[in-house]
């Protein structure tokens, strides 16, 4: 973890905190504390660009607010169980060293318990002038010391009316009480210890005797004035301290309503535009800025402009820093380096690593976004842009779930179509086959109860092929897989598509060593059988079709190629001929190449087209399993 200022050394800091945790591949925080003190634009400006640093270098940026900057870094160490601290070294001279408070590093150190601190020192240069810090800061806490002095008077004016009635004890009571009231106004410790001291010596002056003298005669008076001193000054500044704790806690509890509200808001939206609606409404009354919601739409880096929070005006130039975040994922437009001219301040809205779109604000006229709001502005995107994510995948869960709804309903009909389709077949191909061989038949009458009976087998396949998509997809299928001739396997094929090729002439090309293969002979027959209707089907009559095949024991393959020398498969279309319902023919269903590669797949196998001169190539692969012996017939 590394402590991130508006000091121009926290760039440094930064890419050394970021060397160390890419060294040690850990995660690593960049943290910021808010003090409630308001910064000059110039070191608002630096510290911003030092937490956007140290967020585009991976850092998780936090930003906490706390008075004592040692404790608020040990408190949250301790919390994210951080195991190193990376600090700046400070730079003083010797003698401020000897008279100055205890530093920041010997804070870390004292109460670093198991925490290891590293102190890096800055680029050399010249050293801070103490005098000129010390003026400025009092230049900034010039209130309080008004305020003091304006007190003390106060108190002064009192004790003289009171002391001739009551003594000098009275008048010191009332200073005691002026300092403690002080402790709930003002936050500078100096001057705390300037109402302290002034109160001491006015009571010495003014009130103890001899008075207009700083001489105390007695040895108690001396001792009240001692002890006066220091109960003052302890009481005041723990008065002081307790009130900027209790205004802590009061800004994170009001962080943390502000985020359980707006997260109850957006867990309430039903879709898309109701949630982009509640949020940007709950945004900009949070935030107290104008408020622009856009989101994605279509390629091209376009973006959508939904519902705003107050009126948030858009032209050309703040498109293009909102389309700029979108596309590098960094915060743009005003109060940052990138196009700072801009009118809104853009943020991307990021959900993991995807960027669901960004947030555009636009504070009023002369305001300016502190780093605790910015990040309170990051941490609502971050919901909103989870919520939605969440939107968009209970969207893809709808659909999908509409998808699968329809293909089970798609495989119901198609199962219960073929199954009742297979009797009424059964039955016209059995009265043609009758009808077709009697004798007292004429030519005529032969030749229509041919075609029925030809368009009947058609349907017959057709419905096979219905039933064994139905099968691939249910897992129903389980082949038996036994050692296999594919010479025994091509013959079968062939006597099954007899009618079919009449004329289409196959020749068949096996090497005598051809090997068996495990496989279901029957499934291995209806692949061929597919295969070559395909063929026969897809090219002219009169085309050739050649089966070959051999063996790889390099690769362990068994293969069989199916060529024919038709017209072949369009490029465009041979990515997608494995796919369901894809043909290249007019009037096919395209589901006798899917069963084909579901059957090698249940086999172990694969099928593939490969690309040849003329025609198409299908190419069977199987493993090449190696047997002790085979039988002789």
């Amino acid at each position: 973890m590394v402590a991130v200022g508006p000091s121009p050394f926290s760039a440094r800091l930064v890419r050394w905190t970021r060397r160390m945790a890419y060294a040690l591949n850990a995660p690593w925080i960049a943290l910021s504390v808010d003090t409630g003190v308001p910064l000059p634009p110039e070191q608002q400006q630096r510290l911003d660009a030092n937490l956007e640093l140290a967020r585009r270098l991976g850092a998780e940026v936090i930003v906490m607010p706390g008075s004592d900057l040692a404790e608020t870094l040990l408190r949250m160490a301790f919390l994210r169980n951080v195991s190193q601290i990376v600090v700046g070294k400070p730079q003083e001279s010797y003698l401020w060293g000897l008279v100055r408070p205890i530093s920041l590093v010997d804070k870390l150190v004292k109460g670093s318990d198991q925490i290891d601190i590293y102190v890096v020192p800055a680029a050399s240069g010249p050293g801070r002038n103490r005098w000129k810090s010390w003026h400025r800061k009092t230049e900034k806490d010039g209130r309080d010391y008004w305020l003091a002095a304006g007190v003390t008077a106060a108190v002064t004016g009192a004790g003289l009316l009171v002391s001739a009635f009551t003594g000098y004890f009275a008048p010191g009571f009332l200073y005691l009480a002026g300092v403690v009231g002080l402790g709930f106004f003002i936050r500078s410790r100096w001057a705390m210890l300037l109402a302290a001291a002034l109160s001491v010596l006015l009571w010495n002056l003014l009130f103890i005797p001899p008075v207009m003298t700083f001489k105390i005669e007695r040895l108690e008076d001396a001792l009240m004035c001692f002890f006066f001193f220091l109960v003052a000054l302890s009481t005041g500044r723990l008065t002081s301290r307790l009130r900027i704790r209790e205004r802590e806690e009061r800004e994170r509890e009001k962080k943390t309503n502000a985020l359980f509200l707006y997260s109850r808001a957006i867990g309430s939206a039903s879709d898309v535009p109701s949630l982009i609606s509640v949020a940007a409404g709950q945004i900009s009354q949070i935030m107290g800025v104008r408020l622009a919601v856009m989101t994605p739409e279509g390629g091209g880096g376009k973006l959508r402009l939904w519902e705003t929070g107050g009126e948030y005006a858009m032209d050309e130039k703040e498109w293009s820093v909102a389309v700029w975040c979108m596309e590098h994922r960094r915060p743009a437009g005003r109060f940052t380096d990138t196009i700072p001219v801009a009118e809104g301040f853009y943020l991307p809205m990021m959900s993991g690593e995807r960027c669901m779109g960004v947030l555009g604000v636009r504070p009023e006229e002369g305001e300016c976004l502190t780093a605790g709001q910015k990040d309170l502005l990051e941490s609502m995107g971050a919901q909103l842009a989870m919520a939605l994510e969440r939107e968009e995948l209970r969207a893809e869960r709808a659909r999908t779930r509409l998808m699968e709804e329809s293909e089970k309903l798609h495989r119901s009909l198609l199962d219960s179509v073929s199954h009742e389709f297979k009797t009424p077949l059964a039955v016209i191909e059995g009265g043609c086959e009758k009808l077709a061989g009697r004798a007292a038949s004429a030519p005529e009458e032969r030749e229509e109860y041919g075609e029925i009976l030809l368009a009947a087998r058609r349907l017959r396949r057709l419905v096979k092929n219905l039933l064994d998509v139905s099968r691939l997809e249910s897992g129903a299928l389980k082949p038996k897989l036994d050692w296999c001739d594919l010479g025994d396997v091509i013959e079968g094929a062939l006597a099954a598509t007899r009618e079919a090729r009449r004329n289409h002439p196959v020749s068949v090309s096996l090497p005598p060593d051809y090997p068996l293969v495990k496989a279901d002979f029957s499934l291995m027959e209806q692949v061929l059988v597919n295969l070559l209707l395909n063929a026969c089907v897809h090219t002219p009559e009169g085309t050739s079709v050649t089966l070959q095949g051999g063996a790889d024991p390099v690769r362990g393959q068994v293969w069989l190629d199916i060529h024919d020398m038709g017209p072949g498969i369009p490029p465009e279309r041979a990515e997608t001929i494995f796919e369901r319902f894809r043909t290249t023919r007019p009037g096919g269903l395209g589901l006798g190449l899917p069963i084909v590669r579901g059957f090698m797949e249940a086999q172990r196998g694969a099928v593939s087209l490969v690309p040849v001169s003329a025609g198409a190539c299908f190419r069977l692969v199987l493993p090449l399993v190696e047997h002790d012996s085979v039988p002789e017939e």
